[in-house]
């Protein structure tokens, strides 16, 4: 598979990458470290990276804009996106041929090469067993791809505190922090947060409940957010703030947008990604996006973990 994917990309002179909405270090890093990889071995051709941009990742690289007319004829890349539903930039059908790389359980297998392998941490993982075989041809790794790529297994690893940490996680991991970038400084950048979004922290610490001793559960209405100063997407920082009390096995975040409700789930065993996908969404066994259209749906949901968790 492999093999077939670095072949695409030897055969095409425009190649265009896409993410997930909403990306998350994992997201960015998979995409844009594929992206380098390729920058570096053809320089000659067109590589471009595509999807709105995220604030609080900035400081990993931005996204490219680009005319309609760039896709045609251009190979496709999809990294770390599930489903079409959540691909950034709908534009990514408009190519000549389309390969989706993931690490998420292959519900929607979209494209015409299909790379899903649901044992990798991440897609950023994934791009890494990439380049051990793109060394044979002439494929190099690079200081600024190294960093992308150890900021997207840092990401879905939670700094390799997740189950999801394989012994192959990180040899492939070592490959990256053998080149020269600051680890200290990567650190810095991702864990950077504004005084707004520390403040609604402490909001967070003060009013999540916990269900039945077993389901951490928070519902940050738009008021909420609005007094704060925070967008959705930012609070999506403060999900794991409370993960660590006594007791819990699932923990919910419920934020509300302006026509649905975005539902944050985690576990530290129960499986959850069931639930999310009876909601609109899907994910991991143990973290999983969907969406809520009430707030009486949320407590739906809250019941559902109850049962996984007695289950």
């Amino acid at each position: 598979m492999i093999r077939e994917i670095l072949d695409k990309i030897n055969d095409y002179a425009t190649i265009i990458i896409h993410r997930h909405e909403r990306p998350d270090p994992d997201a960015i890093g998979s995409q844009l470290g594929l992206a380098q990889l390729i920058k570096n071995r053809f320089p000659e051709k067109q590589v471009f990276a595509v999807g709105e941009e995220e604030p609080s990742l900035q400081f990993l690289g931005a996204m490219d804009h680009i005319e309609d007319s760039v896709y045609e004829g251009a190979l496709v890349i999809v990294c770390d996106t599930a489903n079409t539903a959540r691909i950034s930039d709908k534009r990514f059908t408009q190519g000549d041929f389309v390969i989706k790389i993931d690490h998420h359980p292959n519900e929607e297998p979209y494209g015409d090469l299909v790379w899903v392998d649901t044992t990798a941490s991440s897609t950023s993982e994934l791009i890494v067993a990439l380049f051990e075989e793109a060394q044979l041809r002439g494929f190099a790794l690079s200081n600024e791809a190294a960093l992308l790529l150890y900021a997207g297994i840092v990401g879905d690893t939670g700094r390799f505190r997740y189950n999801n940490t394989t012994s192959r996680t990180l040899k492939r991991t070592s490959l990256l922090v053998e080149k020269d970038f600051d680890q200290n400084e990567f650190y810095s950048n991702l864990h950077k947060r504004d005084l707004k979004l520390t403040r609604l922290e402490g909001y967070v610490l003060q009013h999540f409940e916990v269900v039945e001793g077993k389901v951490g559960v928070m519902k940050l209405s738009k008021d909420v957010l609005a007094t704060f100063d925070v967008t959705s997407n930012e609070s999506s920082q403060l999900v794991n703030c409370f993960s660590d009390v006594e007791g819990l096995q699932t923990w919910v975040f419920f934020v509300e947008e302006e026509e649905k409700i975005r539902v944050r789930l985690r576990s530290k065993g129960p499986i959850i990604n069931t639930i999310a996908q009876q909601h609109d969404g899907g994910g991991h066994p143990m973290a999983a996006g969907a969406t809520a259209y009430s707030w009486e749906e949320t407590d739906d949901i809250i019941q559902k973990l109850l049962e996984v968790c007695s289950n």
